[in-house]
């Protein structure tokens, strides 16, 4: 592709499109885009999703006339945003849209409630809707405002296996498709509005790409076409340097690593899923992070590489509920090949490990999904001693070029000094400095750390300022 024609992927999430405000500041943000030609991808409006999943719930359990029923109200949410926003035209073209999901997911959902061995399909099928319907509404918004815009098929672009409610992408058609359907419209300056979430298999059959769907095809979209730069949009002003919720003084991160967001997404930051954005890494496109709410404000950069911050850590990470077990042996001691029958145990159990220490006779280990413990446990216990200690937290603090800070890990438990910590885990990555709490602690170490690695910083400048 010609570098002029270098596009960039705008994906916009469920809250960013849930009612007709918001529907007309996505059109504003779209319409300020225009010379970095923009291609649209679309999330259902919010709360779409899981009412479509909770109507499928009911028909398999025998009550279709039930679901269909609990889709009114989210059928007549639509209805209501092209009533408010669309010319007579526009507003037409998604009435009958609407009215034909409607007929068809009532059909579907009565085939489920009769054979429930239809529901891994016909699911997809159903939830396919919402991310169909989001993507008319603001095609035909845009076009109502005067822009060349046109509603495309994501099913015509994204083609996938056939693993209903997770399916993977065939990347090496998708790019052919997704070049065939979009380029003559970017060529010809029109803007692409297509939902995210949604593929179809060689056989034509709707599936659905699972969790952070939207953004895998954002990252897919923007990988094929070789754009400059794919904009995530969000209700947050990128990713923050600690959880809002916990830190009030939190606040945005400006450049991020590929690196640095999977670290941070992994350990607690919802903002961006590693997985969604691997097309992106693979080719060094930018990933950046915007809120429709506030869409003057820069947002986060990810891209390749970044430069250390001034003091190292980008920001700080947690995740509760965790529990952690410690495997003690004797066995151990100048053995090879324990640590591998502690992971196929696991494995056979799929049973996802977060962070790993070790020592001569015992492994810690923590676990983010304890669902399979009890059967899990069984089998250890044929290893060795086991201890679970339950109700922890772990902490992640992230910055590229931490493990060759001098004085990091000395500076971070300085600050939590009066404060039990274990599993710590420095030197496993580049990048992030990891440990346990107790759960009950989680919310004070983030604050102190956060104070002394960004609020104090800031003190230090009005210091200066000041003198």
């Amino acid at each position: 592709m010609e570098t002029s024609l270098q596009p960039t992927v705008m994906k916009f999430g469920g809250t960013s499109v849930e009612d007709a405000h918001a529907f007309e500041r996505v059109a504003r943000i779209v319409q300020s885009k225009l010379d970095a030609r923009p291609v649209v991808v679309v999330s259902a409006m919010s709360r779409f999703t899981d009412a479509l999943l909770a109507s499928v719930d009911a028909a398999a359990g025998g009550d279709a006339e039930a679901a269909t029923r609990s889709l009114g109200p989210q059928f007549e949410r639509h209805m209501e945003v092209a009533r408010n926003l669309l010319g007579t035209e526009e507003r037409s073209e998604v009435w009958d849209a609407v009215e034909t999901a409607k007929r068809k997911t009532s059909e579907l959902l009565r085939i489920i409630s009769q054979h429930p061995v239809t529901r891994p399909p016909l699911q997809d099928e159903i939830v396919s809707y919402g991310e169909q319907l989001s993507a008319l509404l603001l095609s035909s918004l845009l076009t109502s405002n005067g822009l060349s815009a046109r509603y495309v098929d994501a099913r015509l672009s994204i083609v996938t296996g056939e693993e209903y409610g997770n399916a993977s992408p065939i990347y090496e058609e998708t790019e052919r498709r997704t070049r065939q359907e979009l380029l003559p419209l970017i060529e010809a300056s029109v803007i692409p509005v297509m939902g995210g979430f949604i593929g179809a298999s060689l056989k034509k059959a709707t599936t659905t790409l699972g969790r952070g769907g939207s953004d895998f095809t954002a990252a897919l979209v923007g990988a094929c076409l070789s754009a400059r730069e794919i904009e995530i949009w969000t209700d947050v002003t990128g990713v923050l340097t600690a959880d809002p919720r916990v830190v009030e003084a939190a606040r945005t991160i400006r450049l991020l690593s590929y690196s640095e967001a999977a670290e941070l997404a992994y350990f607690g930051a919802k903002v961006l899923h590693p997985k969604t954005i691997q097309p992106a890494v693979e080719r060094h496109i930018p990933v950046r992070i915007c809120n429709s709410r506030a869409p003057e404000e820069a947002g986060t950069l990810v891209c390749f590489e970044t430069e250390a911050a001034p003091r190292t850590v980008k920001a700080i990470a947690h995740k509760t509920g965790i529990t952690t077990v410690q495997i003690t042996s004797g066995r151990m001691l100048g053995a090879y090949g324990f640590l591998r029958a502690i992971f196929e145990i696991f494995d056979r159990h799929r049973t996802a490990v977060d962070v790993v220490t070790t020592s001569e006779v015992s492994v810690s280990l923590s676990l983010d999904d304890a669902s399979a413990l009890p059967a899990i446990l069984e089998e250890l216990k044929r290893l060795g001693e086991v201890e679970v200690e339950q109700g922890r937290a772990i902490i992640c603090v992230v910055g590229e070029g931490l493990r060759s800070t001098p004085g990091i890990a000395s500076w971070v438990f300085s600050n939590i000094s009066d404060i039990n910590v274990s599993l710590v885990s420095l030197g496993a990555s580049s990048i992030n400095l990891t440990f346990a709490v107790d759960e009950p602690h989680v919310r004070e170490v983030v604050r102190r750390l956060h104070r002394a690695f960004f609020e104090q910083e800031s003190e230090d400048e009005r210091v200066k300022l000041a003198s």
